[in-house]
C-alpha cells in the first residue's frame, strides 16, 4: 500500500470516528451540551441556550457532512468514475462550509475563553471560506494542481473541532491545565497544526505524485 492510500485510509478512519463521537456526545449522551455550556463562564452575556443549541446542531451536522463530502471527493477512483458527481459534491461541500462559517459566526461571541477565542474563530472561518472559494476558482480556470492544493488546505480545516478537542483533552486531563486555558491554547495550536499538516501533504504527497505523473513514474493512488 503506497503513501497516498495509507494517508487516505488514516484520514477517512479519523473522520468517521470523530463523526461518531460528535453524534454520540451531542445528540445522545449530552443533547443539551450542558457539560460544554458549563465552561462558558467568562462571556459578556449568556447565550440563549435554546437558540445556541439549535445553531450548534446545524453547525455540527453540516461540519460532519463536509467531512464526508471531502473524503469522497479525494478518492481518485470516485473522480475517474463519477466526474459529474465530483463536481456536484464540490459545490455541496462549499455550501456546507458557508453554513458552518455562518453558524460559527453566531457562536463565536459565546466562545469558551472569551474575546481572544472569539476573534480566533472568526479569523479561522474567514480563512477557511477563502481557501474553499480559491479551490473552486482554480478548477474553474482549469488549474488542476492549484485546485488540488487549495482543496487540501480547505479540507484540513474540516478537522478543526477534532484537534481542538484533542489538544484540550491532553492539556486538561493529561496535564491538569484549567479547561478554559486548555481550550484557548487548543484553538491556536489547532490552527498552526492544520496549516502545517496541509502544507506537508501538499509538498510531500501531492507535489511528489504530480512530479511522478509528469515524469512517467508509476504511482498508484486511491
Amino acid at each position: 500500500m503506497n503513501k497516498n492510500k495509507k494517508l487516505y485510509g488514516v484520514v477517512a478512519i479519523a473522520a468517521f470516528v470523530f463523526i461518531f463521537y460528535i453524534v454520540y456526545m451531542y445528540f445522545f449522551r449530552d443533547p443539551n451540551a450542558s457539560t460544554f455550556l458549563s465552561s462558558k463562564t467568562d462571556t459578556r452575556r449568556p447565550p440563549d441556550v435554546e437558540a445556541w443549541l439549535n445553531v450548534m446542531r446545524v453547525h455540527a451536522i453540516l461540519a460532519c457532512i463536509a467531512m464526508v463530502l471531502g473524503i469522497v471527493n479525494f478518492s481518485k477512483r470516485f473522480l475517474r468514475k463519477f466526474r459529474t458527481w465530483h463536481r456536484i459534491n464540490g459545490y455541496l461541500y462549499l455550501l456546507c462550509v458557508v453554513v458552518v462559517v455562518v453558524t460559527s459566526g453566531y457562536m463565536a461571541p459565546y466562545s469558551t475563553g472569551g474575546r481572544i477565542t472569539s476573534i480566533a474563530f472568526n479569523l479561522l472561518s474567514m480563512v477557511w471560506l477563502a481557501m474553499t472559494i480559491a479551490a473552486i476558482v482554480k478548477i474553474k480556470k482549469k488549474q488542476i494542481v492549484r485546485h488540488q492544493k487549495w482543496a487540501v488546505r480547505s479540507f484540513a480545516f474540516c478537522f478543526t473541532n477534532m484537534f481542538i478537542h484533542l489538544y484540550t483533552s491532553i492539556l486538561h486531563y493529561g496535564f491538569g491545565v484549567p479547561y478554559v486555558d486548555s481550550y484557548t491554547v487548543g484553538i491556536f495550536a489547532t490552527i498552526a497544526t492544520l496549516f502545517l499538516l496541509a502544507e506537508y501533504v501538499i509538498r510531500n504527497i501531492l507535489e511528489l505524485h504530480t512530479h511522478n505523473a509528469s515524469t512517467g513514474i508509476n504511482s498508484n493512488v486511491h
